[in-house]
């Protein structure tokens, strides 16, 4: 690895050294960290960190390599990466590439041998905050201008620009059902947990009209995971609050705060978000604590959802931020995490299955 200076410094004025790795480029968003010990190929393809610059707590990365078949989307969509160590080689048979040939060549600059662990105590002090990584500009002024001109997460609408420009289909090889998924930043492994359960799964764009949705005629729809603030994604909610009485819906992350504002509840910001594997998450209705993987920087506020209409089913057991609801008398239901888990634990599958479970109930009725 070539010895390149690299500097990533926050819009608070905290500068961080260390070598640059990957593209050679200026890169900025929201510096954000997540606690996963494996799984760097699925994080960079994750569209749920569109506009964020990811800063791995684990110590080593790219000791496995990259390879096609782990990728959750068709490119990586973080603006930047930030490790303590990057390996310069990898030993896996399923290895293709090294996690740095990887990032040069879809334009992702990273910076290395940095204190990622003094980073991340900063960053749970003081709250995610717009970075910039750069190779060429060392000056703090400078730099601060540049991030500073830099859009926050917070009311700005980065679905459009992940979401799917076409409608297409991801077939099961033994269907059961039809559904709709709503691709807000939908990963791969999320089809492939509908389909193997006997799903054909038609993914439309984060704009299809309810009425369009309807006219498909779904056995249920699902609303995927995407990135940033749910609260100016206006016409997709306008979309739902027709489509949450027509069919059974089930929603995951960014889904799971569309639907609550959908039904009059509200979302704010996290100081620093939930993003790993390990989240501990207790299902209110079973009294089991499940470990699931996570990614989003808003929560539904509890206290704004209408309890004669919607039950809390599941609750954070690190700060206590919701994460799951279903409506009491509409085959509607979601959570904030992800129960696709790619990679993660697999405590939360259920979840799929209770979704077959409400499209059967409803196909019966």
């Amino acid at each position: 690895m070539n010895q390149r200076r690299a500097v990533l410094y926050l819009e608070d004025g905290r500068m961080f050294e260390g070598l640059g790795f990957g593209a050679q480029q200026e890169s900025m968003g929201e510096v954000v960290f997540n606690t996963s010990m494996t799984g760097y190929q699925e994080v960079l393809t994750d569209p749920s960190y569109a506009g964020q610059i990811v800063v791995m707590t684990s110590p080593e990365m790219g000791n496995y390599g990259v390879n096609l078949e782990d990728a959750e989307s068709h490119r990586p969509f973080v603006e930047g990466f930030v490790v303590r160590q990057c390996s310069p080689i990898f030993s896996n048979w399923r290895g293709q590439g090294t996690l740095e040939d990887y990032l040069r060549e879809n334009s992702i600059p990273g910076i290395t041998e940095t204190d990622t662990r003094a980073l991340v105590r900063h960053i749970r002090g003081q709250g995610a905050m717009r970075g910039i990584i750069s190779e060429v500009d060392f000056d703090p002024q400078s730099l601060k201008q540049k991030v500073l001109k830099h859009p926050t997460m917070k009311g700005s609408d980065y679905v459009r620009a992940v979401t799917s420009e076409q409608t297409y289909s991801w077939a099961s090889e033994n269907r059961r059902f039809s559904v709709v998924a709503y691709d807000f930043g939908i990963k791969r492994n999320i089809l492939r947990c509908l389909a193997s359960r006997g799903c054909d799964v038609t993914v439309v764009p984060s704009t299809t009209s309810a009425e369009d949705v309807l006219a498909l005629n779904p056995d249920g729809i699902f609303l995927s995971n995407g990135p940033g603030d749910p609260e100016p994604l206006h016409y997709i909610v306008d979309h739902l609050k027709k489509l949450i009485h027509q069919k059974p819906v089930f929603g995951i992350c960014l889904g799971h705060q569309l639907l609550a504002l959908a039904f009059g509840g509200q979302t704010y910001k996290l100081k620093f978000g939930h993003r790993g594997g390990n989240q501990p998450v207790k299902n209110l209705i079973t009294g089991r604590v499940e470990i699931s993987s996570h990614n989003h920087g808003f929560a539904v506020d509890p206290d704004s959802l209408k309890s004669s209409d919607i039950q809390l089913t599941h609750l954070n057991l690190n700060d206590q931020t919701l994460e799951g609801f279903r409506h009491r008398y509409l085959p509607v239901f979601s959570v904030q995490y992800h129960p696709e888990a790619a990679p993660g634990p697999h405590d939360s599958f259920y979840l799929f299955d209770d979704f077959l479970h409400l499209m059967k109930e409803n196909a019966d009725n």
